[in-house]
């Protein structure tokens, strides 16, 4: 069966076309600028890469280009409609009515549209995208598979904040976590190079990028994560602050005459990395390229990112009472040797032998960075959820 995988943003819509018997991915792209002028690129497996100017007031005429591009009678990889089996949407916020994949009905969607308000960027411009999808194949089945579904399973004692109950009965103000299919789908992995059951490990995976999350699995799922009620908590992240002592708020937006909007908006785009820099970049190819001109504030900033990273390391091998397998994951986790050096410099009282001649240079490839005889192994496992998403919808759809 083939899964058309949809992930929509705000302005854009990203997708794949995968069989998801064989996991081949056949087709992919991006359509981006929706709402502004419109620019898709395309790419068929083994094909070229095309990029057109198109119109795009909507999501809705988004994905109709990439009905057309996927059926091309020229570069398209299937004659029609009926050769797409199913549609996997990524879906960010499920609160807690959602801690598995569903197949979306009309109830599934008002439920999603109930968690608007714990994803404002996010939940909407997702809705808009079933929405489309369904206006164009309306007699396809279609999934929702949820980030935060996979955190579902941690304990009261994880996702509770320090705030009055009350909070939590009236508002589910709570730890939900994020990245949840990436977790997931990089920690089973990380059971079959081990060779090992999944049941049976405890595994720490850092998803690291431009948004970045620390998850502890133990037997087989999420016990705890870094990021909180949003994507906002945790790690410092591109241009998220992450972590930060709560009264900061109020003494910036003193200092500053900002409203809370507007301290917000400091939080979630103008710190992190992007701000310790000097608002040098969010991108650790630059950062890492300034840094080895010089740059002292981009050093700072690799050097607090890879620091706070090894602290959650710390914590959640506290939290499960060991480790088994670290893995890193997500674009620097996959790409920055130096920072996956430098959280493993922290490491030893773990067992971590670090392998630095493998992890040196080592991009975008599966691996093993960790010594043979290493306490506690360390991998890098390229994440994959689209393929993820692809798995859940056919296991759903069957």
């Amino acid at each position: 069966m083939n899964v058309l995988v949809i992930n929509c943003g705000s302005s854009s819509l990203k997708f794949q076309l995968i069989n998801a018997e064989s996991e081949e991915v056949l087709a992919k792209g991006i359509c981006e600028r929706i709402g502004i002028d419109g620019r898709l690129t395309y790419q068929p497996e083994g094909g070229e890469k095309e990029i057109s100017e198109k119109a795009m007031p909507t999501h809705t005429e988004a994905i109709q280009f990439v009905i057309e591009a996927l059926t091309n009678p020229k570069t398209g990889v299937v004659k029609s409609l009926d050769e797409i089996g199913a549609v996997g949407h990524r879906v960010v916020h499920g609160g807690e009515k959602f801690a598995s994949s569903v197949v979306i009905t009309e109830e599934v969607k008002k439920a999603i549209e109930e968690c608007n308000d714990l994803a404002p960027l996010h939940n909407p411009a997702n809705l808009i995208g079933i929405t489309a999808c369904e206006k164009l194949m309306p007699n396809t089945p279609m999934a929702a598979v949820f980030d935060t579904a996979f955190h579902q399973t941690m304990p009261e004692k994880a996702y509770m904040y320090g705030l009055p109950y009350v909070y939590y009965e009236n508002y589910k103000i709570r730890r939900y976590g994020f990245h949840g299919t990436s977790h997931s789908f990089v920690s089973k992995r990380a059971a079959e190079v081990m060779e090992k059951p999944y049941e049976d490990l405890k595994t720490i995976v850092c998803h690291l990028g431009n948004g970045s999350s620390v998850t502890a699995v133990m037997n087989g799922k999420s016990v705890d994560t870094s990021m909180g009620m949003t994507p906002l908590e945790g790690l410092v992240m591109g241009t998220r602050s992450g972590n930060i002592d709560p009264a900061i708020m109020e003494f910036i937006a003193e200092k500053e005459n900002l409203d809370i909007a507007g301290v917000m908006d400091v939080l979630n785009k103008k710190s992190g990395v992007f701000g310790i820099s000097g608002e040098l970049s969010s991108d650790f190819r630059d950062l890492t390229n300034a840094m080895n001109s010089g740059d002292k504030k981009a050093k700072i900033a690799m050097d607090v990112f890879s620091y706070n990273v090894a602290k959650y390391i710390g914590a959640y091998a506290a939290v499960m009472n060991g480790v088994d397998d670290i893995v890193f994951t997500a674009g620097i986790g996959e790409n920055d040797d130096y920072v996956r050096e430098q959280v493993c410099s922290y490491l030893g009282y773990l067992g971590v032998d670090f392998d630095k001649e493998i992890n040196t240079g080592l991009r975008g490839k599966q691996a093993e960075i960790s010594k043979p005889g290493s306490k506690v192994r360390v991998f890098v496992i390229p994440t994959n959820e689209e393929l993820a998403i692809a798995r859940e919808t056919l296991a759903l759809v069957k």
